[in-house]
């Protein structure tokens, strides 16, 4: 046996080169919300619904393991309350009441936004008492609570964020997302897009500063939600907006109207360890300086509805991109990073399709699933994973569905999934068999929770 063999054999007996044997869902947390901070509400019908609302994770408490944040809306935007509780169901803090369903996942996230080891909750407020608008946000203030106790530590209504008003899908996606704008040792800003507006934050809610979008036209808009993510290497976090890139200060390195429905964006590795600006309007790839490194076309990405970057594909050199092609449909295409289409393949039917989420259920050092309405696909488009105890979404079409945090919560170092329904009361936690508590290392968030993509 020559050495080129048996370096095949150790490669694929280490599960490299091929795909891993899969395992087998368990569900190891069936989580009620608490009673006292879930809500009712009764339909235009007379329907009765009771529920919890948004849903964030992150270590509240600071003991190592994964606590989650629940938030409502009025208004659709303009959170009014905030319930906080543990992994066993144990109400930390809540503060508000009432509330509706966000529109949209909305102004919340959880970060140790300071550096002082402690996780805050970065937010949005309604404050009562001032005239405005549904459209509008005089009425908000942005915050920054105590993690352990909800209390506010910080809070400002610059007049970048009261003076903002909008209208329609690019008003209703407001996602606080944090970044690393100054090259501080941990992210300690954030950044939100209102609109036609980007709004930049540091730790202290000093404003750093705001850009202007140029698009507006439905369909022919920038990304509902940028990214962030250092393409250049410098250390500090640029923004992509699908038509633009921003550097750290908010000056643009470039604008760009590259296709229509631009609706997911990503700064992340594609080529050879580049960081590029994954954009999904007709399938573009771009580079810092705005040179297209793949563009894909209408013809072939006619309504890139959500695109998601990783190794897919065990067999490759990844990563590998999963788009939505065609809209709110189930049709996907894996590209690889060489630009080829390797295949196409459709996923299954699930409410307003979207929802798809890049999972290392295996682990970060085998090939990613893709989680979308329930089950996992394969780089290869085969269903390997099916959530049974899932059932049938309750709630409207455009959000009564399982939305899907990837996250290690519970066990070694494969991915679990952390699922929710934000018109239903239970919170899913589903670990690959074996499952391996005593493996577990402590819960660590990273970009991939506090800046979770949710929905495109």
């Amino acid at each position: 046996m020559n050495i080129i063999t048996i370096l095949m054999l150790l490669v694929f007996a280490s599960g490299r080169g091929q795909e891993a044997p899969i395992g087998e869902p368990v569900l190891y947390k069936n989580l009620s919300i608490p009673k006292e901070i879930l809500t009712t509400s009764v339909d235009e019908d007379g329907n009765t619904q009771t529920f919890g609302g948004d849903v964030r994770i992150g270590d509240l408490d600071g003991d190592g393991v994964v606590d989650f944040l629940v938030f409502r809306n009025i208004d659709g935007t303009k959170p009014v309350f905030l319930g906080a509780f543990d992994i066993e169901g144990e109400v930390l803090w809540k503060v508000g009441e009432g509330g509706g369903q966000p529109i949209r996942p909305g102004p919340a996230a959880i970060h140790d936004i300071d550096g002082d080891g402690e996780c805050e909750v970065i937010c949005f407020f309604h404050k009562p008492g001032v005239e405005s608008k549904a459209d509008e946000l005089k009425d908000v203030v942005v915050q920054i609570r105590d993690g352990r106790t909800g209390e506010v530590e910080k809070e400002a209504a610059p007049t970048e964020l009261t003076a903002r008003s909008g209208e329609g899908a690019n008003w209703v996606h407001q996602r606080i997302l944090v970044a690393n704008f100054r090259g501080t040792r941990t992210p300690r800003d954030f950044v939100v897009k209102l609109g036609d507006t980007l709004l930049a934050l540091d730790e202290n809610l000093t404003v750093l500063w705001t850009y202007r979008v140029r698009w507006n036209e439905y369909s022919h808009c920038s990304a509902y939600i940028p990214s962030v993510g250092d393409i250049d290497g410098d250390g500090k976090d640029e923004v992509n907006g699908g038509y633009f890139l921003l550097g750290s200060d908010g000056t643009p390195k470039w604008e760009k109207q590259l296709g229509r429905n631009m609706d997911s964006v990503a700064i992340t590795e594609w080529d050879g360890g580049r960081a590029r600006a994954i954009c999904s309007g007709f399938g573009h790839v771009m580079d810092e300086e705005g040179n297209v490194v793949l563009r894909l076309g209408g013809d072939v990405v006619p309504h890139g509805q959500e695109a998601r970057v990783a190794d897919f594909v065990a067999e490759r050199d990844g990563p590998e991109m999963m788009i939505r092609y065609n809209g709110h449909e189930t049709g996907v295409m894996v590209v690889g990073n060489d630009g080829r289409i390797l295949r196409r393949f459709k996923v299954n039917e699930s409410p307003n399709n979207t929802g798809m989420e890049a999972v290392y259920w295996n682990g970060p050092n085998d090939a990613a699933l893709l989680y979308n309405g329930g089950r996992l696909f394969n780089g290869h488009g085969v269903q390997r994973v099916v959530l049974d105890e899932l059932g049938k979404p309750v709630g409207p079409s455009r959000m009564g569905w399982f939305h899907c945090i990837p996250a290690n919560v519970c066990s070694d170092e494969r991915e679990e999934l952390v699922l929710y329904n934000p018109w239903d009361r239970w919170i899913y936690i589903y670990t690959p068999s074996p499952a391996a508590p005593q493996a577990f290392k402590g819960y660590r968030a990273t970009p991939r929770q506090y800046n979770v993509r949710l929905m495109d």
